[in-house]
């Protein structure tokens, strides 16, 4: 799947990073482990020069996973020799690098998930009785959001990537956002209301996904004598009904949100501006990667007010990935980073199931393309009120 990189690449990647942005250029002496790597395992940047196609990562046959392990030991090595003479600019680079990482550890989890989903078996990554425990029903509910000009963006305390700035003021209009996500029991109704079969409720570029692909759940569902099951890193599992539905395109988040106005009047996504405002006051307790569940959860059942905004899914907002006002990339290469993708893609907010720790913070901006959903995507309603 053109989107997904193997286990292997993603090892190599991460390690090229460091090679190519700090060991190259800050250590005098520095002697590459192996040529040709600069070309295999580059991912995007235009000013390193070429490299192999993404949708091709998957016939790279050599070098070897042990020598790749070995690449790694070697530029881990050189790291640790090295970072005791970096300057302040110099570990700026290395804190980006394993940050870049941590990203990969994400894409790690949801890239073997979609491999191992092609097998007809369905063969589970790790053994799990999670079928047994299903999540607990909790009412949908509307929070009043703030209203007026609020300030939004990372506030320089710690780690953030550049596009997560710079700071600045927005104005907000009277909204409301559900307490909790979307669940899949909400969304099983949506399929059985002939959602995926109704062009009035989609955008026209997801209407033409839509048929073009066959598209008639969200990914990894299948149906079985009546009833829902759907692919975990687990294997095949039941499909909890009040789990917050995951892996769904912007294209269908917007089709729920707009057949949900049978509901509740004058439903949509919210803006980013609106998630991280009302973000900003709630309490960080994810379910993320740290928790090794590798599943969304539903609420605890005594929860109030504002539920599941870090960690479960990444939430889709129907805020174009632009920059802030203000916005300037780094110099050099590494200004490719965040960049030079704010066209075309929309902003997803929150974290995942599979979202490092480190990750989860209400400035984080996550960005995909519309008809993505291979990653934990799901969505929170919102409304003018």
């Amino acid at each position: 799947m053109e989107d997904a990189s193997p286990a292997k690449w993603h090892l190599a990647h991460t390690t090229w990073f460091f090679e190519t942005f700090i060991l190259r250029d800050h250590v005098d002496g520095y002697s590459h482990f192996r040529d040709g790597y600069d070309y295999l395992f580059n991912s995007y940047y235009e000013a390193e020069g070429a490299r192999h196609t993404r949708a091709a990562r998957g016939m790279i046959t050599r070098p070897s996973l042990d020598e790749i392990k070995r690449y790694r030991i070697w530029v881990d090595e050189e790291m640790i020799k090295a970072i005791p003479a970096f300057d302040e600019k110099c570990l700026e680079l290395v804190a980006l690098g394993l940050h870049h990482e941590q990203q990969h550890q994400e894409l790690l989890l949801t890239d073997v998930k979609h491999m191992l989903a092609q097998n007809p078996l369905k063969p589970a990554w790790f053994a799990s009785d999670d079928d047994r425990h299903r999540s607990s029903h909790v009412p949908l509910d509307w929070i009043e959001g703030k209203t007026g000009i609020v300030e939004i963006g990372h506030d320089g305390n710690g780690f953030a990537f550049d596009c997560e700035g710079p700071r600045h003021q927005v104005l907000l209009t009277p909204h409301a956002l559900a307490n909790r996500c979307v669940t899949n029991a909400e969304w099983t109704e949506f399929i059985e209301d002939g959602g995926y079969r109704k062009p009035e409720y989609w955008l026209s570029d997801g209407w033409a996904w839509v048929q073009r692909e066959d598209i008639q759940s969200p990914l990894y569902w299948e149906e079985t004598n009546g009833s829902w099951r759907w692919f975990t890193l687990n294997g095949l599992q039941h499909v909890d009904p009040h789990a917050p539905v995951t892996h769904i395109s912007l294209y269908e988040a917007d089709a729920f949100a707009t057949w949900a106005n049978k509901k509740w009047d004058g439903v949509r996504l919210p803006t980013e501006v609106e998630w991280e405002s009302a973000a900003a006051s709630v309490e960080i307790r994810p379910n993320d990667a740290s928790c090794h569940h590798v599943r969304p959860r539903g609420p605890a059942t005594d929860s109030e007010g504002l539920t599941q905004m870090f960690g479960d899914v990444w939430e889709w907002t129907g805020s174009a990935y632009r920059p802030y006002p203000a916005f300037k990339p780094v110099d050099g290469a590494v200004g490719e980073y965040n960049g030079k993708f704010m066209s075309g893609q929309f902003v997803l907010r929150g974290g995942s199931c599979a979202t490092p720790e480190q990750h989860i913070r209400p400035s984080y901006r996550n960005f995909f393309y519309p008809h993505q959903r291979w990653q934990f995507t799901g969505l929170r309603l919102a409304k003018d009120i």
